[in-house]
């Protein structure tokens, strides 16, 4: 059945009144789309995008140019609207949620927070274990339910984004160990490292993978060097795949969750599309080693999910032009000899 749809997909394309693969990779993600929906005419449905947020012990380290309060001040600008990913939601219609997944401070119950917090923070793996394997086997469970609720809202196409002082740390580790690249090129500045910062950060991180005596599957890479908002996306990104959604995946910290999630369960990746190429060192190498080619270069290195946002509009023009564009046919135009 799916090849039958992908052929009928491509015919489609093909006949449009333009000559063949002059809508570059709008022809790419309109095909992408038609078969993650599994129909010729797809339609997006009630677009979301989910922010998980949690703590890092590693951030204690001083692994990062941002003290770890800020974790808890960003949710609570999240929740009033004035943060880039609020912006770019608001003017594309994308419906926003926000996840405590281990922030380290104790929100008020009435705020508009989903809870799934595990704690208040991972532990520092600079010695021992993120967390427990409980703990991230929770995690991947949160994730996952909270794609159920979503899908019962009719969403079919959902975009994922982080917040977590010192989650890039956390990121580069799982990258290096998952893809099996040098430590050292999976390292970026993060939130602005200058190169002494960048020197302490490397020197930390090295450590910590040295002190490292575990098994390399993914479970057991999560579980020592993950945070609660990287485990619980790789659980969601994991469960959307299994409800056939379009799976929007942002920058550096998405694209490991993302990793994950494919290590986990390797048909994940044909319901990815990688939104941008961050301007994070290690992100480069990330696409690369997953054969993802991104919509946009922007040099963003914000997280939030901001890039999915950003490029949502593409999926709505990779659609539209399949369903509305006219076709050689019908448009009575000449085609190719």
């Amino acid at each position: 059945m799916q090849k039958m749809i992908a052929e009928k997909l491509k015919n489609k394309i093909a006949l449009k009144t333009k000559p063949l693969g002059a809508l570059g990779m709008l022809e790419e993600l309109a095909l992408k789309i038609g078969l993650i929906l599994d129909t010729e005419c797809p339609v997006l449905k009630a677009p979301h995008m989910v922010v998980f947020a949690a703590d890092h012990g590693i951030a204690l380290e001083g692994v990062s140019a941002y003290p770890q309060e800020v974790t808890r001040q960003m949710v609570l600008n999240f929740l009033a609207g004035g943060a880039a990913i609020n912006v770019f939601c608001r003017q594309h219609d994308i419906r926003l949620d926000i996840v405590d997944a281990g922030v380290n401070w104790d929100f008020d119950a009435g705020l508009a927070l989903g809870n799934a917090k595990m704690a208040k923070g991972t532990r520092s793996f600079l010695d021992g274990p993120a967390m427990l394997e409980e703990e991230m086997l929770l995690c991947l469970e949160h994730g996952r339910n909270k794609i159920h609720d979503i899908a019962r809202e009719g969403c079919n196409v959902i975009g994922f984004g982080e917040m977590g002082i010192g989650n890039t740390s956390s990121a580069a580790v799982l990258m290096s160990l998952l893809c099996d690249i040098p430590l050292k090129d999976c390292i970026g500045r993060g939130t602005g490292l200058d190169d002494r910062q960048l020197m302490d950060k490397e020197a930390i991180l090295t450590k910590a993978l040295t002190n490292y005596s575990g098994n390399t599957d993914v479970l057991s890479v999560m579980a020592w060097f993950g945070g609660f908002e990287i485990v619980q996306m790789a659980g969601a990104i994991c469960a959307a795949a299994e409800k056939n959604m379009v799976v929007l995946v942002d920058g550096f910290i998405a694209t490991v969750a993302c990793l994950c999630a494919v290590k986990m369960n390797p048909s994940v990746r044909e319901n990815a599309v990688f939104t941008h190429q961050s301007d994070e060192k290690g992100h480069r190498l990330l696409l690369a080693a997953l054969e993802a080619r991104p919509l946009l270069q922007l040099g963003l290195r914000l997280g939030e999910g901001t890039g999915c946002a950003l490029a949502y509009p593409l999926l709505l023009s990779a659609v539209n032009f399949l369903n509305e564009m006219a076709s050689f046919e019908s448009a009575a135009v000449s085609n190719k000899s």
